[in-house]
């Protein structure tokens, strides 16, 4: 009974203080980290932008140039190395191996070269620094020539001047290239650059005497001249040959004909040229030994047509000239005449002159070749050119196309095409027949012949040639080819694609017979529906009296009285008679004949169906045309 009243007091008490401990909010309280941990926290935080990365090298030789002075056995004088140093604090830089060097100074003051293999220089300030060598390279003799050869370098550019106090030398330079030979008072000044990673030597010797420089200048020469004569401007281009035989030719000269422009003068010896007093002088970059070459281009201003003197270049100091001249008409025009007996030239073959005039396949050039003869020597070529009025010269032209096409409700369209051809320079057409389509037969001007195969699948069709211009005369060209189609439903839409020849079509015309137990309309497109017209072009009427007009009569006649309309293809009609026929010919004349050629194969077309005229014209070379049809089966079709 004690026990309870003291329990009950004591819970009194620590209630109201556990009430206060809930509701009081939390104090701000302190957190310990290592300063490792907080950095890394921090870096995470605000992260700091890359450190850029440290240059490949730590310097870089840029530039060496030698100033050198010839003493005695040696060569004595200054390195000056330009170095680009990239790092901070001491860098080594390497010294050309096989130099003596007696001192050095860096930005003019002293330094010290360290040994070792190789031996350096130590910089310690970052940026361009130039380091200056105090150097001796030995002189090598040998056979009268004397040479200096420096060492290579990592430098991307190596300069040497070399003052040798002589005058009269021939230097030569090995591993880079002569820049500069001057001669000085105080001796000759060359200066050559060295090829990147390159040792380079310098070498001169005594200079020769050349007594062809003080003997009169004697020279031979061929001039080859191209004078294409256009409508409006003649372009001249000129080969010519220089032959020295005795002395030296600094230069050449041509004299220029009146009316005569230079255009350009090229010539891997050729240093420039000019115009000067109606002359052409030519300068070379080393006075000409031997042999020169170099091609003149110019233009001039001749008539079109009539007398019409042809320009000429000489070469006036030559004591023999020789070469040609060939004179080409562009555009519609010959050379009719010539208005005079040439003087100094002869007529030859365009193949004897050489370029440019050689390999020139012109029906309008006539060559002439040049009399050895000196360069003052007159010359000179007259001709009479003739001007004709261009026309257009046709190459290969369809006149007339006419198709007959008989479809069948199975999906078959047998097709027969025929086209009048003008034809001057083609051998054969391409045809390109429909996807699928098997040739039956192919004729040429009423004969059948054996088509080829292209490359690309295309039926090769051989071509007569006529006469050039409109009146080459049309011959006919026929194909017969059967296709298979899914069949007819009871309504729809069919296209029927005709065969595409690579020669354009003046006009088309295309019966078509349709079957008869459907509704048809052509739908627009390229065809139009017209009257039945008849065949404008002669071709077509010269057919029909050859071969194919009896075999015509003939399958008339072995086809049953009752074949019309109701007629289906390879079912009975026209086309069984036509079989008819043929098995009984090959039974009177015996399984033995023998038959020289091609076979000829004719189908007669059955006179089955609705019938279609339709029409068109201008169709482009290489174009399919295509028949758009839209049916529906009628009653007639209905009860069948």
């Amino acid at each position: 009974m004690t026990t309870r009243p003291f329990l009950a007091a004591l819970l009194s008490m620590a209630i109201p203080g556990l009430a206060r401990a809930q509701g009081a909010p939390p104090r701000d309280g302190w957190v310990v980290l290592p300063v490792e941990e907080y950095r890394a926290l921090r870096e995470r935080a605000y992260p700091l932008d890359p450190a850029p990365a440290p240059p490949p090298v730590d310097a870089t030789l840029t530039r060496v140039d030698y100033e050198l002075t010839l003493r005695g056995d040696a060569a004595i004088g200054e390195a000056r190395l330009t170095v680009d140093v990239l790092k901070e604090g001491w860098v080594k830089v390497p010294v050309p191996t096989g130099l003596l060097v007696r001192g050095a100074r860096i930005d003019g003051r002293p330094t010290a070269v360290i040994e070792g293999t190789p031996r350096t220089l130590l910089l310690g300030k970052p940026g361009r620094t130039l380091a200056t060598l105090e150097v001796a390279v030995p002189v090598v003799s040998s056979a009268g020539t004397e040479s200096v050869r420096v060492p290579s370098s990592a430098s991307a550019l190596t300069r040497v001047s070399l003052l040798v106090p002589r005058r009269g030398l021939e230097p030569t330079v090995t591993g880079g290239f002569l820049a500069e030979s001057a001669e000085t008072a105080a001796g000759t000044r060359l200066v050559a650059h060295a090829a990147s990673g390159e040792p380079l030597a310098v070498s001169w010797r005594a200079r020769r005497e050349d007594h062809r420089a003080s003997l009169p200048l004697r020279l031979r020469g061929a001039v080859t001249t191209l004078v294409a004569l256009g409508e409006d401007a003649t372009q001249l281009t000129s080969n010519v040959d220089v032959e020295v035989v005795q002395g030296l030719a600094p230069r050449v000269g041509l004299p220029l004909p009146d009316g005569v422009t230079v255009n350009q003068v090229s010539g891997a010896e050729v240093a420039s040229w000019a115009v000067e007093k109606g002359s052409l002088e030519v300068r070379f970059f080393e006075p000409a030994v031997g042999q020169a070459r170099f091609v003149v281009s110019a233009e001039a201003r001749l008539p079109r047509d009539g007398v019409v003197w042809v320009p000429l270049l000489r070469l006036a100091s030559a004591e023999r000239e020789t070469g040609g001249v060939g004179i080409e008409v562009l555009g519609a025009g010959e050379i009719e005449a010539q208005e005079e007996t040439p003087k100094g030239l002869e007529p030859t073959d365009p193949g004897e002159l050489g370029d440019p005039v050689a390999g020139r396949a012109s029906p309008s050039l006539a060559a002439f070749r040049y009399r050895p003869q000196g360069g003052d020597q007159p010359r000179r070529l007259t001709l009479r050119i003739r001007r004709f009025t261009p026309e257009t010269v046709l190459l290969a032209n369809v006149d007339e196309a006419r198709l007959d096409v008989v479809a069948t409700a199975e999906g078959r369209t047998l097709v027969r095409a025929r086209w009048a051809v003008r034809n001057n320079l083609k051998s054969f057409a391409a045809l390109t027949l429909p996807a699928g389509a098997t040739l039956w037969s192919a004729s040429l001007a009423g004969r059948p012949v054996r088509p080829g195969l292209g490359a690309d699948g295309t039926v090769l069709l051989p071509l007569e040639k006529g006469r050039s211009g409109q009146e080459a005369p049309a011959f006919l060209v026929e194909v017969v080819y059967l296709t298979r189609e899914a069949a007819w439903p009871r309504e729809g839409h069919a296209r029927i694609a005709l065969p595409a020849l690579d020669l354009p079509v003046s006009r088309t015309a295309v019966l078509v017979r349709l079957p008869a137990v459907f509704d048809v309309e052509v739908e627009p497109g390229a065809f139009r529906e017209g009257p039945a017209e008849e065949p404008t072009s002669p071709a077509f009427a010269e057919a029909e009296s050859g071969w194919e007009k009896d075999e015509m009569k003939a399958a008339a006649r072995a086809a049953p009285a009752g074949a019309g309309e109701g007629a289906e293809l390879g079912v009975e009609g026209g086309v069984a008679g036509g079989l008819a026929h043929l098995v009984e010919r090959f039974r009177k004349e015996g399984p033995s004949a023998g038959v020289a050629g091609v076979v000829p194969l004719h189908v007669p077309f059955p006179e089955a169906g609705a019938v279609r005229w339709l029409l068109t014209e201008l169709t482009p070379e290489g174009s399919a045309p295509v028949l758009s049809l839209k049916y529906r089966r009628n009653r007639k079709g209905g009860r069948r």
